[in-house]
């Protein structure tokens, strides 16, 4: 498998909370989160979260044992809570976490794994885990539509982090790698014969509004970008929206994965 990617901190300067990690039979993206100043709630913070998380995967993916990839990220999951559990507040629903997206190659077929709401294209097909925009469109109304700097942006601020704060990992709401490796099973999964693939590739929801928010194209459009200029120009046409719509800007990676078929 040959892998070409590109990525790009939010703000410049800053921790970049996109990782990518790859082997040659397998690509795996994570997309931190968690509230700034969060140090006494974690104090390794989210950067921390997803290297750490990326390691675990990586590993037991190396080893190449063929299980499912829901029990492969649970486990990850579990190590890396084990991991900081003792100083930190994990309980806590502002704690460090992270989407996950993977692509594996094994035995002639494409495995798939997407927890949160990164973006794995495969050829044609898109899967997309919608659950928690689903959850910011249906309680974000009133904090858009609030004005700047007024104190009902505010309370509608309020309002609105308490809503996702109670539907992060719970049934009804979304998913995301945390500290409860049961979340790993609300994954979208899905399996298809390699040979039927000829382009895979990973978003963080940061590049994928190219599509999703800014609709600058469509996902064949987005692969077509990709295949003919390389993910960078995904990432550079995104800050180009970014910055006419006033649109503050996220972490954004694009990892493209082709000869698939030949993957070791």
């Amino acid at each position: 498998m040959r892998v070409v990617m590109a990525t790009s901190a939010g703000e410049v300067g800053a921790v970049n909370e996109d990782l990518f990690v790859a082997l040659p039979q397998a690509a795996v993206l994570l997309d931190g989160a968690g509230m700034r100043g969060i140090e006494e709630i974690c104090r390794h913070g989210v950067a921390w979260y997803t290297a750490r998380l990326g390691g675990e995967l990586i590993a037991r993916l190396a080893l190449d044992d063929g299980r499912e990839l829901t029990s492969i990220v649970g486990e990850a999951i579990g190590a890396v809570a084990d991991a900081h559990r003792e100083t930190c507040d994990l309980g806590d629903p502002s704690s460090p976490s992270a989407t996950v997206a993977i692509l594996r190659v094994t035995a002639g077929r494409a495995d798939h794994f997407v927890l949160g709401d990164s973006v794995l294209l495969l050829d044609d097909v898109v899967v997309h885990d919608r659950r928690e925009v689903d959850v910011r469109e249906r309680f974000g109304a009133d904090y858009e539509a609030a004005a700047d700097g007024s104190r009902e942006k505010e309370r509608a601020r309020e309002a609105y982090i308490r809503e996702l704060r109670a539907r992060r990992n719970q049934p009804g709401g979304f998913w995301l790698a945390k500290e409860d490796p049961a979340a790993a099973a609300e994954a979208i999964i899905g399996t298809r014969p390699v040979a039927d693939l000829t382009d895979a590739v990973l978003l963080t929801n940061g590049a994928s509004r190219i599509v999703d928010r800014f609709g600058q194209t469509d996902w064949p459009g987005a692969l077509a970008i990709i295949r003919d200029d390389g993910p960078m120009e995904i990432i550079r046409r995104v800050r180009e929206a970014e910055r006419a719509t006033g649109v503050p800007p996220d972490d954004a990676t694009v990892a493209h994965c082709t000869d698939l078929a030949n993957a070791r």
